[in-house]
């Protein structure tokens, strides 16, 4: 892998991963239409892969910090038994929302990708995940919803139905943020509050891959400079992450009635084109 390379899936990492137009899909596409030749899977990428998780990761973290301040100052119970209980609610939808894909993940994850894991497969998926989120949009619209809908309202119900949306992100191709976004406007949040809460999510999910990733590391033997590159490929994808962060937030928050549809229309193009070009 060259330097380019490197800095191009670290920037793609940052942004699909936040962006409702999935990350796995486009990090299968995008090699295989500029003819990059490496395995994702492999032994040789998964350091490289780690530091990219981490650098989200961190990225995230850094952009929610008052939000999980906050959690953690609650749970202390020094500001009162009313905001305790609510730090520990949340807590626990983010805990609820999460087991659907450690379990199902834990049982399909290798399969699904080995099945659908070509490139075509994530072009075809990525335009299903497209008209998911036209779908929401416009459903979400003939729909009564709560304006600024907190997301300590959400029962454990609604945590486990939005952890379930987000096991779509199995198959290469539909959005991780997309699906539990989706899920979120299912259950009555706004485009904002379904957002996020997707990003909260977001964070156990891709430390947990990290440490995942990490754990196979322990029989890789590194080539000179591998780390080094993974390293500077951390801080590329944390930066486009914190972008992207900001971004999006900015953006649901001004954009309540039409905010998932550019994102659909991009991923029904983008996969059309993509299984046309890859069929040649």
């Amino acid at each position: 892998m060259t330097v380019f390379q490197a800095i191009m899936i670290a920037i793609l990492q940052g942004a699909t991963e936040l962006f409702p137009v999935s990350s796995l899909g486009h990090a299968v596409i995008v090699p295989a239409l500029l003819g990059w030749v490496f395995d994702p899977h492999g032994e040789i990428f998964l350091p490289f892969l780690v530091m990219l998780h981490l650098g989200t990761a961190v990225a995230l973290l850094y952009f929610f910090r008052s939000d999980w301040i906050a959690i953690f100052r609650g749970l202390s119970g020094r500001h009162g038994s009313q905001r305790q209980a609510e730090s520990i609610h949340i807590l626990a939808l983010l805990v609820v929302a999460t087991i659907p894909a450690v379990l199902i993940g834990g049982l399909l994850e290798h399969w699904l990708r080995a099945l659908f894991g070509s490139a075509r497969y994530a072009s075809v998926f990525l335009v299903i995940n497209g008209f998911l989120l036209l779908f929401a949009d416009r459903l979400r619209g003939n729909r009564a919803v709560q304006p600024g809908r907190p997301i300590a309202s959400l029962t454990y119900a609604d945590a486990l139905i939005i952890g379930l949306w987000q096991c779509l992100a199995f198959f290469p191709g539909i959005s991780r943020s997309g699906a539990t976004m989706v899920g979120g406007l299912f259950r009555k949040l706004n485009h904002e509050g379904a957002a996020h809460f997707s990003f909260l999510m977001a964070q156990p999910v891709i430390i947990g891959a990290a440490v995942r990733e990490a754990a196979h590391m322990r029989h890789v033997t590194l080539a000179p400079g591998q780390m080094q590159l993974a390293t500077v490929a951390a801080v590329v994808a944390a930066i486009t992450a914190l972008a992207s962060t900001a971004f999006l937030m900015r953006y649901f928050r001004k954009h309540e009635q039409w905010a998932l549809r550019p994102f659909g229309y991009y991923c029904i193009i983008a996969g059309a084109v993509a299984y046309i070009v890859l069929g040649h």
